[in-house]
């Protein structure tokens, strides 16, 4: 006998307000097939159009493990920011389930050492990641910021003017700094992956990793 296949191979997204809704359009335009659950019926309906499949149901309760299970889905992602308690037992529904990939949103530290607890894959603090990555922009130094969790961050930044006219090889900036060049990118020319011979113009913009202190140490040169 067939099984059901209402979510397999899908990405299935839990949460329709604003953070749930972005990642399941984002993902739709990817080409991904959507597979969206939302309990407000008025906010499912809201959506029916847009994505693969839209399921008016509440994944919070008990029920939903038998069905996340019969489904086999591959990928899951827990967008819901009106309850705590909702995501908790959202997510716990999906653990339970035995889903390969779970990615979460938490509301607070908490919420994410919760989540973190009874076996989330990916847990995502978009408001704090978003307030560090604020502090990082606002001095101007930077033009866009990644950190990651161990203190490692990318960055875009205009070059430091004793990099100008020079190849990354003559200004050794990792060995001055402890920053690696990734990429240069001018207007109106290609991304290029950054060499020993790559020369710096007044044009560029770099793509610089390494631990954000170090970067924000080399982001501080005039």
């Amino acid at each position: 006998m067939a099984r059901n296949k209402l979510f397999e191979d899908d990405v299935l997204v839990i949460g329709l307000g604003r953070f749930g809704a972005a990642v399941a359009l984002e993902l739709t335009k990817l080409g991904h097939r959507v597979i969206a659950v939302e309990r407000d019926n008025a906010l499912a309906e809201t959506y029916v159009n847009k994505f693969a499949k839209v399921v008016h149901a509440d994944m919070a309760q008990a029920s939903a493990v038998d069905m996340i299970r019969s489904a086999e889905p591959k990928i899951a992602i827990v967008g819901i920011g009106s309850s705590i308690e909702s995501s908790v037992l959202a997510s716990a529904n999906l653990v339970d389930a035995g889903v390969p990939s779970i990615w979460a949103k938490a509301l607070s530290p908490e919420h994410k050492r919760i989540l973190d607890r009874i076996g989330v894959h990916h847990v995502i603090s978009p408001e704090s990641d978003a307030g560090r990555r604020v502090a990082h922009l606002v001095n101007g130094r930077l033009l866009d910021y990644i950190e990651f969790d161990d203190g490692f961050a990318i960055v875009k930044i205009n070059p430091p003017q004793e990099t100008i006219g020079f190849t990354l090889e003559q200004s050794q900036i990792r060995r001055k700094y402890g920053v690696t060049v990734v990429g240069v990118k001018a207007p109106g020319e290609d991304f290029t992956y950054a060499v020993p011979q790559t020369k710096v113009s007044a044009h560029h913009v770099l793509i610089v990793s390494g631990p954000t202190e170090l970067i924000e140490r080399f982001a501080a040169r005039p």
